[in-house]
């Protein structure tokens, strides 16, 4: 199985006033702050990076404006835990445009079942070298317009329910009228839902790893409810015994057709069932009955290549 590296270790200049002890930075002008609210909203309609110190933070922000990376100094070492804005999650992002780097979210639950680490609601959005962790869902959200959001080199781990309200949560649940790009990162130890559930008209999910060996009641792996055209390659994924929903691993249009999937390529994946799985699920099974181009993959034994629904 592909080796998926959650985190790339990078050198940081790292302001005075951070080393100072301000957990929270604005690398551009050095000003420190007590909260991460209070960084964010310092910032109004501008753009800045601000670099957040090692530690574990039981804090939340909501981003109103503005193009804001939150960096950490290092990655891994900046975790927040357990406490979501707005019923939401820990960082409600709406402004111009935001990028998360190095930052860990765990522990993230709410009264309607969706508490994520990052609820995106406005702005395109970069994710890269993250951990989402033991929470309803690790990224949740979406614009209605052409929003562009990329998630690169990130764990997602013990994510998503179906239990404690009627709809399911899940690792990864977005919408928008642009684009999901989602690479070499890592699903695992699902608790609910699809690892992956994307209602967008264009997807690119390549070079990731899906283990669901240690997972229990899930369902997709990839689910794509209204259809999607784009490419999923290169993908490395194992089901486990314990699931909801066993039928498929990757799903097209099984909700609607609102978006054309003719042309969607899956192809260069590797598939297989983990030890004492019995059953036979379809590696892509599509209820668009559009014409995908689904190319050679690897598929263990039991692992049907397609079927139609």
């Amino acid at each position: 199985m592909r080796r998926v590296i959650p985190f790339i270790a990078l050198a940081l200049t790292v302001p005075a006033a951070a080393q100072r002890g301000a957990p929270f930075t604005i690398a551009e002008t050095g000003q420190g702050f007590a909260t991460i609210d209070e960084a964010v909203q310092s910032v109004r309609m501008g753009t800045a990076t601000i670099l957040i110190a090692p530690g574990v933070y039981h804090q939340c922000t909501v981003q109103a404006g503005g193009v804001i990376t939150f960096k950490a100094v290092e990655p891994g070492q900046a975790i927040f835990d357990g406490t979501t804005c707005e019923g939401k999650a820990a960082f409600v992002l709406r402004g111009q445009g935001s990028t998360v780097d190095g930052l860990v979210f765990r522990n993230m639950r709410v009264g309607d079942g969706n508490g994520a680490g990052v609820r995106t609601e406005m702005g395109n959005l970069t994710v890269t070298n993250s951990m989402f962790m033991d929470s309803q869902e690790g990224i949740l959200g979406g614009e209605p317009i052409g929003q562009k959001i990329v998630i690169d080199h990130s764990t997602f781990a013990g994510l998503g329910q179906c239990d404690e309200t009627p709809d399911c949560a899940h690792s990864i649940y977005l919408a928008n009228k642009g684009s999901v790009t989602i690479t070499n990162s890592r699903f695992e130890r699902g608790t609910g839902g699809h690892y992956v559930k994307l209602r967008v008209p264009n997807v690119t999910i390549a070079d990731n790893s899906f283990d669901d060996t240690s997972g229990r009641k899930t369902n997709y792996m990839i689910d794509l409810p209204e259809g999607s055209t784009g490419l999923i390659t290169r993908n490395t994924f194992v089901q486990g015994r314990q699931k909801e929903n066993w039928t498929g691993f990757v799903v097209v249009a099984a909700e609607a057709r609102n978006y054309a999937s003719t042309g969607l390529r899956v192809e260069g994946n590797v598939a297989t069932l983990a030890p004492g799985e019995t059953r036979s699920p379809a590696f892509v099974a599509d209820y668009s009955h559009e014409r995908l181009a689904v190319g050679a993959n690897k598929l263990g034994a039991g692992v049907r290549p397609f079927e139609t629904r």
